[in-house]
């Protein structure tokens, strides 16, 4: 057979064809904290068949991998075995831990631009919090979240409380609360309140801490105040309430607490703004949602995920991970995130956009988050975070169990507190 200069060129082409097309598609291994199942997943792999509309060659490849500790852990694991993925959704309060580790690249290191820096500044300050470290930008709020009331109007119109005025204090709270608990039979059918205290205990206890005056940890996240008197005072009003007989006694489950606001077994609950939609389409009565109650001041912990992009990712896999989550975080987008879901829009440019407005206007509960904004806090988050929040954790269920007493409980998570985070502290 012949070869013709043609024939050759053709037969290169063929040959070349196949490792052109792969090295055309860059593939970035996305890991979020969820479950494989579920309306949120549908939303994740929207967006990353959306995003491949605009950018082509990107394959956005979501990887779901349970809840925030399943995902912080399998994340660090791939990164200490040298895969990591490019991007990770996880919990804002690993930043410590994952700069302590290495393991990630501040995001205004790969977003230079007065652009990038522009869209850096937008997010709310609350939220940003978490993620500013050293004059870094570690992390991107996204799947954002605080802590606020829900009251049953029905129930408060029942005992004769203004379905329209929830409680502002803690001493009207529990005023309040024992207005609505409701018997028969001698068993309580409906408690006042409902404080849960599991699923990362230390959570709504801080809103507590907060409002009493006190914040857990200093802004390098190298010290604790557990055993402070805010803190303390916080843990008293607590677990108060069940001596009170408002609250079930001891440690109420986070995942049944929505459950029995719905069922009409408590006429209050603290819990997230993440559940804002499950009540929504669950409830069968008026709600409300308020800001969380005040005793010093108000307050409320900031809570959820963030972007991160691992150090081990490529200069084309961070220079397309950060187009990605420029994209999805833009205002419409971020927009139409917290319509579906309940997590709070990360920006004041998603509030202002028609669809947001539209919301609003519709269903004003969504509003009371982003209003509690300026009373906001971060999360406690420190070095060796885990070791830290564990004993914190541990003390607080004691003392609702009554095992012991909040001061004691207390001084004991302080005291492993105080030996974990000694070497991060300066001078």
């Amino acid at each position: 057979m012949k070869l013709t200069r043609r024939s050759v060129m053709a037969g290169a082409t063929a040959l070349a064809a196949p490792a052109v097309a792969r090295a055309a598609t860059l593939d970035i291994s996305f890991f979020f904290p969820i479950a494989a199942s579920g309306p949120i997943t549908k939303i994740i792999n929207g967006y990353a068949a959306d995003f491949a509309k605009i950018r082509p060659d990107v394959r956005i490849k979501p990887v779901y991998a349970g809840s925030y500790d399943d995902t912080i852990a399998k994340a660090i694991t791939a990164f200490k075995g040298g895969h990591a993925p490019p991007l990770a959704m996880l919990g804002a309060i690993q930043v410590y831990t994952l700069i302590d580790l290495g393991a990630i690249v501040p995001f205004d290191e790969v977003a230079t631009s007065a652009e990038d820096k522009a869209w850096m500044n937008s997010f709310f300050p609350a939220f940003l919090a978490n993620g500013n470290v050293d004059g870094h930008t570690w992390s991107i709020p996204f799947q954002r979240s605080t802590a606020v009331l829900y009251w049953n109007k029905a129930a408060f119109k029942e005992v004769g409380l203004d379905p329209e005025k929830p409680p502002a204090t803690w001493a009207e709270q529990t005023a309040m609360a024992k207005k609505l608990v409701k018997k028969s039979g001698g068993q309580t059918t409906r408690w006042g309140i409902q404080i849960p205290g599991t699923a990362g205990t230390y959570w709504l206890y801080q809103g507590l801490a907060i409002e009493a005056g006190q914040q857990l940890m200093n802004a390098n996240g190298t010290k604790v105040y557990f055993n402070a008197p805010g803190s303390v005072a916080a843990l008293d009003y607590w677990v108060g309430l069940a001596k009170e007989g408002v609250q079930a006694p001891g440690v109420i489950d986070w995942g049944v607490t929505p459950n029995d606001f719905l069922a009409g077994r408590t006429a209050m609950m603290w819990t997230t703004t993440g559940n804002l939609t499950f009540v929504r389409d669950g409830a069968k009565f008026p709600f409300g949602v308020a800001m969380l109650p005040a005793d010093k001041r108000r307050g409320t912990p900031t809570g959820g995920a963030n972007f991160h992009i691992f150090k081990t990712a490529t200069k084309s896999e961070r220079e397309a991970s950060l187009q990605f989550v420029k994209w999805v975080t833009a205002p419409e987008r971020a927009a139409a995130w917290s319509i579906a879901t309940g997590y709070v829009a990360t920006s004041a440019a998603a509030w202002d956009t028609p669809a947001m407005k539209k919301y609003g206007e519709g269903f004003p509960q969504a509003l009371v988050a982003r209003d509690q904004l300026p009373y906001a806090m971060p999360e406690l988050s420190t070095h060796a975070n885990q070791q830290v929040t564990l004993p914190l954790n541990n003390a607080l269920q004691a003392a609702l169990a009554r095992s012991k007493t909040p001061k004691a409980a207390l001084d004991e998570a302080q005291a492993i507190a105080d030996r974990v985070l000694g070497p991060y502290q300066r001078g």
